[in-house]
């Protein structure tokens, strides 16, 4: 459902001027979809959309370019630095707490960061793991979060 209703969010966007999440939150209602305006907010995080200049000192939601590497690296940093409240480790995992809200988006950032040592992420709403092969390079991946958390 989640991934039909972002499909969706990504369609609307496309062809409307969508200028709040409430504007957004009711062209989903008329398709069919039961949304909240706090499910809204998570699908805009999730996807990354961003606010762009619309005619008439206006802004509205779009989708971003394709994203460029060093942009991305640029947005985990932030991410990293705005959100992570702790990290831990054991083994072959690491647990990354974030403010509550922003895990999803804090771990599709990382996914798109292809770090090899990263076969996965899980995420909740405040909670990420991170599972790491081989459990050697756990040590690794904490480097380089210590080193983009600056």
């Amino acid at each position: 459902m989640k991934a039909r209703r972002q499909i969706k969010v990504q369609e609307i966007i496309s062809k409307e001027v969508i200028h709040t999440q409430e504007d957004l939150a009711d062209r989903l209602r008329a398709a069919g979809f039961e949304v909240t305006q706090a499910t809204v907010s998570r699908d805009i995080k999730e996807m990354g959309l961003v606010k762009v200049p619309s005619p008439g000192d206006e802004y509205r939601y779009a989708v971003p370019m394709e994203a460029h590497p060093t942009n991305l690296q640029d947005r985990l940093k932030r991410l990293l630095r705005e959100t992570v409240v702790s990290i831990n480790d054991t083994e072959s995992l690491i647990v990354i707490h974030t403010i509550p809200g922003n895990a999803h988006a804090l771990a599709a950032v990382m996914d798109n960061s292809n770090w090899e040592e990263v076969i996965g992420t899980v995420a909740g709403d405040d909670t990420i793991l991170l599972v790491i092969k081989p459990k050697e390079a756990v040590q690794t991946v904490l480097e380089r979060i210590s080193t983009l958390l600056g």
